[in-house]
């Protein structure tokens, strides 16, 4: 198992990575818009659509990709989709966690078909944005998530005892979370103290928003990004799977892997645009 995590995590890596960092906007983009696709597709699956039902749904959420490009892409643009999915997250997100309707069916599995299309279209724009803005700026965004999740997995390994969501998902604990919290903290106070690879998430939170506002921002995107992921791990307990799908060897699939980055990427720039 750990073999086969590796070796995806490496050729994942291999393709990432160079796109990132070289490639054209326009690349960089249209690989995001693959993994998008892909992501859609096992919403689709996770809110239990019969037959053909994914593979429409994500064919679907392409088109409305392609559409979407016409709001305009950058820096400031689409302030309206980072504004819907902003929304979703803010309020249903919380209230699905809090009184764990059943998703997939009556009107909530309409309700997240829709909201999802502007989701992973938002999650799109947003990071094609931030890519547009530097590749320092687009990894320092993806690190606040990154930080987030790795800090929470170390900190409640050693001093996890307080369950952050038993019923939902297990491993969780308010002592990881506070601990991806300060490790997200400590490296935004380094990087806008020494000023390094700006201009970052970090710098443009810092001269648009203050010292104080920039942090909070911080926490805020640090909350978002739990809610992302439990709100998956809802999904999954409700569809009675492991992972939301097994298109990436050892690792599950593209939502276990984006999750997080859902609420997290959209709102940043919306705070931002």
């Amino acid at each position: 198992m750990l073999k086969t995590r590796v070796i995806t995590a490496i050729v994942l890596l291999a393709i990432l990575l160079p796109v990132t960092l070289w490639a054209p906007i326009g690349g960089f983009g249209a690989l995001i818009a693959f993994v998008v696709v892909f992501a859609a597709w096992e919403w689709a699956r996770l809110l239990k659509l019969p037959g053909a039902g994914p593979v429409i749904y994500a064919i679907i959420a392409a088109l409305a990709l392609v559409a979407s490009t016409k709001l305009g892409t950058g820096f400031a643009a689409p302030r309206p989709l980072f504004q819907a999915s902003s929304i979703f997250w803010v309020f249903a997100g919380p209230f699905v966690l809090l009184r764990k309707p059943a998703l997939a069916q009556g009107a909530w599995r309409p309700f997240l078909l829709l909201a999802g299309i502007v989701m992973f279209a938002a999650c799109w724009h947003a990071l094609v944005a931030a890519r547009i803005e530097g590749v320092p700026f687009v990894l320092s965004l993806l690190l606040v998530v990154w930080l987030a999740d790795i800090g929470a997995y170390f900190t409640g390994k050693a001093f996890g005892k307080h369950k952050l969501a038993p019923s939902i998902s297990p491993g969780k604990t308010w002592e990881g979370a506070v601990g991806g919290w300060l490790a997200v903290m400590i490296v935004a106070a380094v990087a806008v103290v020494t000023h390094a690879f700006a201009p970052t998430l970090f710098s443009a939170l810092l001269d648009h928003l203050g010292a104080a506002r920039a942090f909070a921002t911080l926490t805020l995107l640090v909350v978002f990004s739990v809610v992302g992921d439990l709100f998956e791990s809802m999904l999954k307990r409700q569809a009675g799977v492991k992972d939301s799908s097994n298109l990436l060897p050892g690792h599950g699939g593209v939502l276990d892997r984006i999750d997080a980055l859902l609420p997290v990427l959209p709102l940043a720039m919306l705070v931002l645009s």
